[in-house]
């Protein structure tokens, strides 16, 4: 792995700087790997679907986006029709930002870009080099179903899109599909998808593409958006037939590449949540999430078969409230009605090796340990954790979890799906159930 890039004039955050907004990784699974260079303000997050090692050094599971000390946006200026190699060659010693689009061996369209004093650009890919301000690895390849998650390659670009926020007010952030490498160069080759348009400039798309959902209302009435795919020059287009198909879907007419609080951006292998600096201050804190906890373990729910008092620990432990999740019953860990019919899905929840047949309603299925929902970003409000995704057992509010349980996500080259937000089990239908807990006796 390259080093860290180090502190220069434009990395410097200023006092009281701006905050943009937070990019979240979404139900971080254990074999994704996430690194963030020192060039970006971090924010440690508590995923509940952390690495297995923890969040540590670079490797981190949010991105706090600040407005740097020195602006690094750039901006389309000349336009080039290179057709010999040689001319190529010139064009990109200047040492300038560009990109590429390569229509035959004799012909390159070379679009230069220059400095943008209004602006700030964050890089986000697979790769480690400087120019990426945020690696996100996904080592599971996040591809074809049945594939071997140990030898599928990433999906995962390595110069995957760029976040480009305005730095004065109402701080906008755009996301554009493909990064600048090492040279400043985003090279599309003879066999990406690519054109002009009517108005004469180039654009094309990446190959596993950078897709977008701008829900309506979040967080406060939440809606979900209809899943849109970025070009490399910020248009948005419905999506194409597959996922890396050659040919790019219908422009879709008035709609923007600017983020709003509660988009997600699928990098095919990782989702990420945009939460808007202003967002991010109306939203529930961990300070908010542990008063709940302890709230919750002030009113003393009991175990209906053990009597003892459940409690949601701060750290995860063996004694901790487990549920059955056909029902939402809430018990203590028991060996209560174990079954000797073995589960297949490993997705039934941890520790479901068996299906349990619950004490209080004689309900079959799924027994599983619950555990808070830690990571804030993904709260709709800061209400009561009364509801479990399902088969997962995380819990949060009754909002939240409907809202993510109707919220399909991309998955594999043209499906979609609803995933637990804070470790990305594939949920089922409903995809949550409503907690029943026992009060006590006394």
């Amino acid at each position: 792995m390259n080093s860290p890039k180090k502190d220069g004039d434009d990395d410097v955050p200023v006092k009281d700087p701006v905050k943009y907004g937070e990019l979240v990784i979404l139900g971080l699974p254990k074999r994704t790997a996430i690194y963030c260079s020192v060039l970006v303000s971090l924010s440690v997050s508590r995923y509940n679907g952390s690495l297995p090692s923890g969040d540590r050094g670079r490797r981190k599971s949010r991105f706090a986006l600040y407005r740097r000390a020195k602006a690094n946006g750039v901006k389309p200026s000349a336009v080039h029709i290179l057709n010999t190699p040689q001319d190529s060659k010139a064009v990109h010693s200047r040492g300038q930002h560009s990109i590429s689009f390569t229509l035959s061996r004799n012909q390159t369209v070379v679009v230069e870009y220059c400095h943008d004093n209004s602006t700030d650009m964050f890089q986000i890919g697979r790769s480690t080099e400087s120019p990426i301000d945020f690696v996100v690895t996904d080592t599971s390849g996040g591809g074809t179903e049945g594939e071997d998650p140990s030898i599928a390659p990433s999906t995962i670009s390595r110069f995957a899109c760029r976040v480009v926020c305005e730095r004065n007010p109402p701080y906008t952030a755009r996301i554009y599909a493909a990064g600048f490498d090492s040279s400043k160069n985003i090279f599309l080759g003879e066999k990406a998808t690519k054109w002009k348009n009517p108005d004469g400039h180039m654009d094309g798309l990446t190959t596993n593409g950078v897709l977008v959902m701008h829900p309506e209302g979040f967080p406060q009435e939440p809606r979900q958006g209809l899943w849109r795919e970025i070009s490399v020059c910020g248009d948005v287009y419905a999506l194409r037939e597959t996922r890396s198909g050659p040919s790019r879907g219908k422009l879709a007419e008035g709609e923007s590449s600017a983020l709003r609080d509660g988009s997600l951006v699928d990098l095919c292998g990782a989702t990420l949540l945009w939460r808007t600096g202003e967002g991010l201050m109306r939203a529930p804190t961990l300070r908010h999430l542990e008063a709940l906890r302890q709230e919750l373990n002030a009113s003393r729910p009991q175990c209906p078969v053990g009597l003892s008092t459940l409690a949601f620990p701060s750290l995860p432990r063996k004694r901790q409230p487990w549920v059955y999740l056909t029902c939402g019953h809430v018990h203590g860990r028991h060996d209560w009605g174990q079954r000797s019919q073995r589960v297949e899905d490993p997705g039934e929840g941890e520790g479901s090796t068996k299906r349990r047949e619950c004490p209080l309603c004689r309900s079959v299925g799924p027994y599983v340990p619950l555990w808070l929902g830690s990571e804030p970003a993904v709260y709709v409000d800061a209400g009561a954790p009364t509801h479990a995704f399902v088969p997962c057992g995380h819990v949060c509010s009754e909002r939240t979890a409907k809202y993510w349980a109707e919220t399909p996500l991309p998955h594999g080259t043209h499906a979609f799906r609803p995933v637990c937000p804070f470790c990305s089990a594939a949920l089922g239908t409903p995809g949550w159930i409503r907690l029943i807990f026992q009060g006590p006796i006394d």
